[in-house]
């Protein structure tokens, strides 16, 4: 692979990606010129570009993740939107979608325009904010939804993420609220009173090492009753880190009833088991927990047969303390930006369950669908915005911390083989990521 100019000698911002398969099919060539597609064919040239030579890698557009903690305002030890923007551009991102667990909460326009500024300061990736469902995310009363949608954010995904909204009527107002804007209410679906005290899945593993269980029911109970809300208030309804067989069939069974409801599900949840939380390695505890074998074979296919929609990281940063402690007392979470497309490979492609035009769906066009956002998961043709990934599938080495671009290390695949390796990522013209190596500055000419 080289990168080269093209006999002018004259660098522009122009790029040319040459022989790239697109979405893992046919070879092309694509024409980069300031932040829009303008030419894909076979044997193309463009004077004073800089060449691309991508034989070998696959073109994806740009990946875009719904569900990321990017912990600015407030949690800056853990996180910022500068670090965390790094951390998914290193991951082939080129959108993410902030969630509003911050301090303060992002429940006003004020916070959701303060995140988009800084994540346009940034520079790496589009920034979206998520508005919270309730103040404060304390679940009693609705934040100010409208005026975050009439924001310059343009708010269209509302969480309470981190915890449930699970005043029934809450929710129903809130599902109600959304429709006049055309929004969406993404679920943290855990019944509250059914995992106090939980640490891991509650099963044969969570029995013998006597941590305190946190039933599948929680999570399928409260998915059971919010499909059923938005179907009576005709409502969209997304809910977030799916993780047991019995989510799977009730989404399933919605989708077959013509409910608006769309699923996510993370890497950790096709890949892990709660088998891995018998060393005590607190980088395995997350919630919702790591199941069981069968319930992480039921998402895969749930993923394949398109009754789960898409893949979102769910990237939860930490500092070190927060995590090097006794299971009990550490946090939930792992980060999983740099990381996500290698675990899809490994679960999903090498498997032979999707092909990489299916991972164009599930992590880059469905989630900018559901998010309503304009520009982002747009196809690799003419006239669309240059957000890309070329991603090379052939080697496999451990993954480590020098894969990590973060502030936080709590990864739970350190020391793990992972296939594949993200070369380029192009956000709108801007090369962040260029043959492997992370920029200090996207903005710069190559």
């Amino acid at each position: 692979m080289t990168l080269r100019d093209t006999p002018s000698g004259e660098q522009t911002r122009a790029l040319l990606i040459r022989g790239a398969r697109i979405e893992g099919g046919s070879v092309a060539d694509l024409v980069i010129e300031g932040d829009t597609i303008v030419e894909v064919g076979t044997g193309l040239s463009r004077a004073g570009a800089t060449v691309i030579d991508a034989d070998g890698l696959i073109a994806l557009p740009g990946l875009v993740d719904l569900h990321t903690h990017l912990r600015e305002p407030g949690f800056e030890a853990s996180e910022t939107i500068l670090t965390g923007s790094r951390a998914a551009a290193a991951g082939g991102f080129t959108t993410v979608f902030a969630m509003p667990n911050t301090s303060p909460v992002a429940d006003t326009a004020g916070v959701v325009e303060q995140e988009l500024a800084l994540g346009e300061a940034a520079g790496y990736v589009t920034v979206q904010p998520i508005g919270a469902v309730t103040v404060g995310q304390k679940g009693e009363r609705l934040a100010e939804l409208g005026a975050m949608a009439d924001s310059r954010a343009r708010v269209r995904v509302f969480s309470d993420d981190g915890f449930c909204v699970w005043d029934p009527l809450i929710m129903r107002r809130a599902l109600e609220y959304v429709k006049a804007f055309d929004g969406v209410i993404a679920q943290h679906a855990q019944d509250p009173r059914l995992t106090e005290g939980a640490q891991m899945n509650e099963g044969a593993v969570s029995a013998e090492l006597g941590l305190a269980g946190w039933p599948a029911v929680a999570e399928e109970s409260i998915i059971a009753r919010d499909v059923l809300l938005a179907e009576h208030v005709g409502s969209r309804l997304h809910v977030c880190h799916l993780s047991t067989a019995g989510s799977v069939d009730i989404i399933r069974w919605a989708k077959k009833r013509g409910i608006a409801v769309t699923a996510e599900v993370t890497p950790h949840h096709l890949l892990l088991t709660d088998e891995l939380a018998r060393g005590y390695d607190a980088r395995f505890k997350v919630n919702p927990p790591l199941r069981r074998e069968e319930d992480v074979q039921a998402v895969r296919e749930g993923l394949a047969d398109g009754t789960i929609d898409i893949v979102a990281t769910d990237h939860a940063p930490h500092p070190i303390e927060a995590k090097a402690s006794e299971w009990q007392a550490a946090a939930n979470g792992m980060v999983g930006l740099e990381s996500a497309l290698r675990v899809v490979q490994q679960a999903m492609i090498d498997t032979g369950l999707l092909t990489f035009a299916d991972v164009a769906r599930v992590l880059s066009r469905t989630p900018a669908r559901i998010g309503r956002l304009a520009g982002a998961g747009t196809p690799l043709t003419v006239g669309h915005p240059a957000s890309l990934t070329l991603y090379d599938p052939r080697p496999a080495r451990p993954f480590t911390k020098a894969d990590l671009h973060g502030r936080s290390t709590n990864s739970p695949y350190l020391g793990r083989e992972l296939p594949g390796e993200v070369r380029w990522t192009v956000s709108r013209g801007r090369v962040s990521v260029a043959d492997g190596m992370l920029r200090d500055d996207p903005g710069a000419a190559l």
